[in-house]
């Protein structure tokens, strides 16, 4: 009879451990599929986002939180898991102006961002996003122009999709508004590469309080790479299942990250008064007049 119960008990652990959430996210006014959505559990560590028919799949331990669905061009919406079948988002409500490019020269570039360490190391960093923040200097003045992202990866895939992010600087410090006017969604070839991704018909003028720039897992089909292993000790198979593409970061001398997790931004400082270092994202910017 004990044995029997631990059995159930075992049952209901495992039901409740991995309970998978099927949904879709639509546009509130066309009912058109909304692509690549990011959505999280609120406060967790946890996340997944939408494919190209704006349906999801997601493995969560509580019916009970919240999801927090967000896309460029439409409100962030917080919903109830239980209540997640269909998830309608409203478009936003501020207007997203043309862009015109401006008259630029483009005879001047420099490239910003450069580290000391010359070492990059790819990560498996799960379902987040991940920023570096380039100050602006006022020797910018003649090359103001954000011209192209230089981003280093590592696919172990023939391809892989990422989402590229700009944010402006809040009040807070933390990265704000998207600058970004749509979503620039960028396939990385396999292999360690040196990505040179052009957004100048973005036409961003570099702000004075500096700018992030990040990256975005898109954790999606397509992207899924999978490892089986074998336990010798339980005599288990075991799947491993990872993202692609990995980013590189550089061990650099700073005492503050900015993460973006479980639906909001989160600063995370070391001691201050030591000689501390952050991994951070192998990204550079190239400028222009």
């Amino acid at each position: 009879m004990i044995e029997k119960r631990l059995i159930w008990v075992l049952i209901l652990i495992s039901q409740f451990t991995f309970s998978q959430i099927k949904g879709v996210v639509k546009d509130s006014i066309s009912g058109k599929p909304v692509s690549f959505a990011n959505i999280w559990i609120e406060n967790e560590n946890n996340g997944t986002t939408t494919e190209e028919n704006g349906e999801f799949n997601i493995s969560i331990s509580e019916k009970s939180k919240n999801f927090i669905v967000s896309a460029i061009g439409y409100k962030k919406k917080t919903i109830k898991i239980s209540e997640a079948k269909q998830i309608f988002l409203s478009p936003s409500d501020v207007q997203i102006k043309e862009v015109i490019i401006s008259n630029r020269k483009n005879t001047k570039e420099i490239e910003i961002g450069k580290t000391k360490s010359l070492i990059s190391q790819a990560f498996e960093n799960g379902p987040k996003i991940d920023v570096k923040y380039f100050p602006y200097l006022t020797s910018y003045k003649k090359t103001k122009y954000l011209k192209k992202i230089i981003l280093n990866t590592d696919n172990r895939k023939e391809e892989a999709t990422i989402r590229i992010h700009l944010f402006s600087v809040g009040n807070d410090g933390l990265p704000d508004k998207e600058l970004l006017n749509k979503d620039l969604i960028i396939t990385i070839k396999n292999g360690v590469r040196n990505n040179k991704i052009d957004i100048t018909s973005f036409d961003i003028k570099m702000p004075i309080n500096g700018v992030f720039v990040g990256f975005e897992k898109l954790m999606i089909e397509s992207n899924r790479l999978e490892k089986t292993s074998f336990d010798t000790n339980s005599q288990t198979t075991k799947i491993h299942r990872t993202y692609c593409p990995y980013i590189l970061y550089n061990n650099v001398e700073k005492d503050t990250k900015f993460i973006f997790q479980g639906g909001k931004w989160i600063k995370k400082m070391t001691d201050s008064s030591l000689k501390t270092t952050i991994d951070e994202p192998s990204i550079n910017l190239i400028l222009t007049n």
